[in-house]
């Protein structure tokens, strides 16, 4: 009678036990599920937001010409990628402020320009698979004088990595996408290369409004003082850009 009692009283306890251990979990749960619902309402409003300025955002001049297609195609990339959300939106919110007011200055540094693509370098990482090759370097001089004084056009690197966003083979195993960004002896350099899909208009074609854009605000702005090379070789396109910024400042004072 008393062993009956016993197991009657333990088993009573163990239930107990069990009962409190299944409250204690559907209040975690109810507790993340409320966080998670309201980092999901935060997200919304960011994202709203962030439209928002796309939509109102004009860039008519050929100084700040953007399409702003391709910012509603990264908002639409975001939204479908939850769990990347806050740290991208963070990065468009960047992206747009340099767009919506650095650019609109006829030089910013070359330290401010390289931020912005940096920024946006990231944002373009959602459309890609985690397993693919992205390497993005940066080798800058900080102590040359010329890095931190506005002498780099705004948005002059934006075609370059679109364009190895858009046109690379995101498919095969051996595909990638590099990014350098070189700042030494007062010079730009930006090389970009990326391993061509073989459906991508690059490898028959040398490019196309975004690439007449860039090249001709390269030469009203730096005439002589730099170099855009690009050409595709075995199935890798690469772009080459260097502004000689020394050169370009010398001829300015001459000219004056």
């Amino acid at each position: 009678m008393f062993q009956l009692a016993a197991v009657t009283n333990l088993s009573l306890y163990l239930f107990a036990g069990a009962v409190v251990v299944l409250l204690c979990v559907l209040v975690y749960l109810q507790l993340r599920l409320l966080k998670a619902e309201r980092i999901k309402n935060e997200a919304a409003a960011k994202f709203q937001q962030l439209e928002s300025q796309v939509n109102s955002l004009q860039l008519a001049t050929l100084e700040s010409k953007l399409n702003p297609h391709l910012f509603k195609n990264i908002l639409n990339s975001i939204q479908s990628h939850a769990y990347q959300t806050y740290f991208a939106l963070d990065k468009l919110a960047n992206v747009l402020d340099y767009i919506l007011y650095e650019s609109r200055n006829k030089f910013v540094t070359a330290k401010e320009e390289i931020e912005f693509a940096l920024n946006l370098v990231e944002i373009n990482k959602i459309k890609l698979s985690p397993l693919f090759e992205l390497n993005v370097k940066t080798k800058i001089n900080e102590a040359d004088p010329m890095y931190d004084q506005p002498l780099i056009a705004p948005l002059i690197s934006i075609d370059l990595i679109e364009n190895a966003f858009k046109h690379a083979d995101l498919q095969s195993e051996d595909a990638f996408i590099s990014i350098v960004f070189e700042f030494k002896d007062s010079q730009f350099f930006l090389t970009v290369s990326n391993k061509v899909s073989p459906k991508s208009p690059l490898k028959k074609e040398r490019g196309g409004i975004g690439t007449e854009t860039l090249e001709q605000r390269l030469r009203i702005i730096y005439k002589d003082h730099y170099k855009l090379n690009r050409f595709v070789e075995d199935n890798v396109h690469i772009a080459h850009l260097n502004i000689n910024l020394r050169e370009h400042t010398a001829a300015m004072h001459t000219v004056r």
